[in-house]
């Protein structure tokens, strides 16, 4: 059988060439991805930073633990608690003790000032270790000493805090060493071996200034013995020691290289699961409609006495030798691709800068799991097609005329049926149990191809209903060959349909519920204007208490807090929660309590939704505050679900130490707003939005990771519908010369013929994005139907943009393969 088949691959190169490359392009994906998953496993821990040269950092308590039956439960804690008054004061009895502050830094008409300003005690420079480059340590409340190149001594910057000026810059020193025994640094040459480049872009005031900008301090430096500095804290709870590499954990954001692996990792998970997905679908669309087109030579086969068997053994045998030889070119191709990948993320931000794929720590794990699932989708991909044709009867493929017999055989139909009542089932069932689930990224991204699939299968019983009546000669051909051809069209539409659907079910799903976000902030939002500090973080005290002063307003600040709940006796839940005045908060938000009165929120109680295990009016629930402390409050109301940014509500003497980082004000009746909003854009540090502008500001903005997810999904599934859509055409071309030559003795020009070849092509498209249509209009009605559920804006968004752009360019592709496979067969002589 591999002796036939290698010669049937020979002198049949060119119906297997979409296979080979969808193979070989998906194989070279999956060695990416596992070489990607492998350097991330790899990945290696960040050192010390800020506190390099600090012999000993002490920190609040940051995490919740909480004993269970099953074990000790953990969560990070939104909101660190300092370290307790009682520990610093033990702390100091055995050496200098520097409390350690960070807070944003937002300054004003200072175009070469970076965005991520951070600002620093500075008497904390010398931990990093940082040195003087240029001027002097600040001493004046209005004087600061930066990091990097950005600032020059005597540059003025204008903040919300007020006028800075810069008396001096710093670098840090490449080479670690010993801190010295006093605040002042030791001055040093701008370059050379030891120094580096800045892990951040500091600002560095007066220590004073510092605390009073900050005033709470979460973790400090010690300068003692670590075994003494851990018996002067033992019995506080939740303080923790670090020394050595455990400093790092006292950085800003110290698992920010994990949250980027795994954003990486998800994001080559779906791009490899849609691999797989399209790759399947390519082959086994090749593989079937190559063996359709085969019948005759497989019934000569059968009439020489060929067994079923054998004819099916020759077509897995293809498969064997496509499957092997795309397996090692795509294990190729994977080995060049990697790196560029690696540095494709790293320059869009995507991974750490020290992020790498290949190299000898990577192993070799990922080549032989990509060459086997490769050789394994050929296979799977053929299985139906070499069944089909050991079914072929010795003389039927000779007795058999061009025009296709049955759409479809009686497997492809059961298998289509069965799969679009899964998908309905399926969706049925997560509406009636869980319909926020349908709302999760993972779920609109694989829930999809189900439908897709079982449509696919389906296909070619729409082909008839759905091409059109064509005005003019070509265009009546061209219908008539469309429906005579049914398997020919519906090979065409499928991989359109595949395209399509993904296209408009990955970027509507996204467009839909980010339409009813912004409809329930619309409706949620009664206030006038929204005040939020310009620096993203939280109010100064002196902001709030000038905006609470403004006349003719009501005037609702609230904090982000959290709080976590034990379920079921061994899961730590952690909830995102809001605290304000309820009376206040009343006049300004129209929450969706379906429970309950806002009204009844006090110091005692909470307010919750109905996504909590206990979420009755009138229950009691233990929880644990954004700071660890353990509380138990009475459940006043109960919102609805929604899109899931409904969190719960608690009073301020309940957020766990959380700073106002939002104010909705309400104009009273009688004041003039326009008044209003320019008392309130006075206050200095704070931006203002009316109702409007804050609600366009809602609108859930696609972060890069996800676009770049969806981009490549999408580039993936067009790639592989030009492979199918060239692979397809150019065989059912290399059949149609006989069709050519009857058209011609009947007086066919060659212009008419490429303009029937080319009307064909775009009909077989239009059937596919009409079924991709009609399966992306039914994902979003499922979705618009769990957001009915969840109480949320039933809406559907359909990506109008995408879906034209994506038909354009699917027909683009069909009608330039068509044309090109066509105008071989006119360069004969006219017969």
């Amino acid at each position: 059988m591999l002796s036939v088949a290698w010669h049937t691959l020979r002198a049949r190169w060119a119906a297997f060439v979409g296979s080979f490359v969808a193979l070989a392009l998906g194989v070279a994906l999956l060695t990416v991805m596992g070489q990607a998953l492998a350097a991330s496993l790899d990945a290696p821990v960040r050192a010390p930073e800020r506190f390099a040269a600090a012999p000993v950092v002490v920190r609040g308590q940051d995490t919740l633990r909480v004993a269970t039956p099953t074990g000790e439960r953990t969560k990070e804690l939104p909101r660190p608690r300092p370290v307790p008054a009682e520990a610093v004061a033990a702390l100091r009895a055995l050496g200098p003790v520097t409390e350690d502050r960070s807070f944003p830094v937002r300054t004003y008409g200072a175009p070469a000032a970076p965005d991520d300003l951070v600002g620093h005690p500075w008497s904390t420079a010398r931990f990093a270790p940082y040195r003087l480059t240029a001027g002097r340590a600040p001493a004046a409340t209005d004087e600061v000493v930066t990091s990097g190149d950005w600032a020059t001594i005597g540059t003025r910057l204008r903040t919300a805090d007020g006028p800075l000026r810069v008396v001096g810059t710093v670098e840090t020193v490449r080479t670690i060493s010993e801190p010295g025994p006093g605040p002042g640094l030791e001055h040093g040459p701008g370059s050379g071996p030891g120094f580096g480049p800045g892990f951040e872009h500091a600002v560095f005031y007066p220590d004073a200034q510092a605390a009073r900008l900050a005033p709470e301090s979460t973790q400090l430096v010690v300068e003692a013995d670590a075994a003494a500095v851990r018996a002067a804290v033992t019995g506080e709870e939740g303080v923790r020691i670090l020394t050595g590499d455990a400093r790092r954990l006292a950085d800003a954001d110290p698992g920010r290289d994990a949250e980027a692996l795994t954003a990486l990792n998800a994001l080559f998970g779906t791009a490899g699961g849609v691999t797989a997905f399209v790759s399947v679908f390519v082959v086994a669309s090749t593989f079937a409609f190559a063996v359709d087109r085969r019948r005759r030579e497989f019934g000569l086969l059968r009439t020489a006495g060929a067994t079923p068997g054998q004819i099916r053994r020759t077509v897995l045998a293809e498969a064997l030798l496509v499957g092997t030889l795309a397996s090692a070119t795509g294990c190729v191709l994977g080995t060049y691709g990697a790196p560029l990948l690696a540095d494709l993320v790293v320059d869009g931000g995507l991974a750490p800068k020290w992020y790498a794929i290949g190299g000898t720590s990577a192993g070799v794990w990922p080549y032989p799991l990509a060459f086997w699932t490769g050789l394994l989708v050929a296979l799977c991909g053929a299985l139906a097609a070499s069944w089909r044709a050991g079914r072929t009867a010795p003389a039927q493929a000779l007795r058999e005329a061009s025009v296709d017999g049955r759409a479809l055989t009686p497997g492809r139909r059961v298998c289509g049926t069965a799969l679009l009542l899964a998908a309905v089932a399926t969706l049925a069932y997560a509406l009636v149990t869980d319909p926020g689930e349908l709302l999760h990224r993972k779920s609109y991204i694989s829930r999809p191809m189900l439908l897709i699939t079982a449509v696919a299968l389906l296909s070619p019983l729409t082909v008839r209903p759905l091409v059109p009546r064509l005005p003019g000669a070509v265009g009546l051909l061209a219908r008539a060959g469309a429906v005579a051809a049914v398997r020919r069209t519906a090979a065409v539409a499928a991989p359109v349909l595949v395209t399509v659907a993904l296209a408009g079910s990955l970027l509507g799903a996204t467009a839909t519920i980010g339409a009813a976000r912004a409809a329930e902030v619309r409706q949620q939002t009664v206030a006038d204007f929204v005040v939020t500090p310009q620096d993203g973080t939280t109010l100064r005290t002196g902001a709030l208490e000038k905006l609470r002063q403004v006349p003719g307003t009501i005037v609702s600040a609230s904090s982000p807090t959290a709080v976590f709940t034990l379920e079921d006796g061994v899961a730590l839940v952690k909830s995102e929660a809001r605290a304000a005045d309820p009376a206040l908060l009343d006049a300004t938000v129209r929450l969706p309590v379906t429970a309950g009165r806002l009204g009844d929120l006090d110091d005692g109680s909470i307010v919750v939704t109905e996504e909590w295990a206990r979420h009755r009016v009138g229950q009691r629930v233990r929880v644990w505050l954004g700071d660890g402390t353990p509380k138990t409050l009475r459940i006043a109301a109960v919102l609805s679900i929604g899109t899931g940014d409904n969190g719960a509500y608690v009073t301020p003497a309940n957020a766990g130490g959380g700073g106002v980082d939002r104010v909705d004000v309400r104009v009273r009746a009688g004041a003039d707003p326009t008044a209003v909003a320019a008392r309130l854009r006075a206050v200095d540090g704070v931006r203002v939005v009316d109702k409007a502008q804050w609600v366009r500001a809602a609108q859930p903005q696609t972060n890069r990771t996800t676009r770049l997810g969806m981009l490549l999904v999408l580039g993936i599934a067009l790639l592989y519908t030009g492979i199918s859509l060239a692979n397809t055409l150019a065989m059912a071309a290399a059949e149609r010369r006989a069709d050519l030559t009857a058209l011609r003795l009947a007086g066919a020009t060659s212009g008419q013929i490429l303009r029937l070849a080319a009307t064909e092509a775009l009909t077989a498209v239009a059937v596919g994005a009409l079924l991709g249509l009609i399966v992306t209009a039914v994902n979003l009605t499922g979705l618009s139907a769990a957001l009915h559920l969840l109480s949320a804006p039933p809406t559907i968004a359909l990506p109008w943009q995408a879906l034209t752009w994506t038909t354009a360019a699917c027909a683009l592709l069909a009608v330039t393969t068509a044309l090109a496979s066509t105008t071989p067969a006119l360069r004969r002589p006219r017969p």
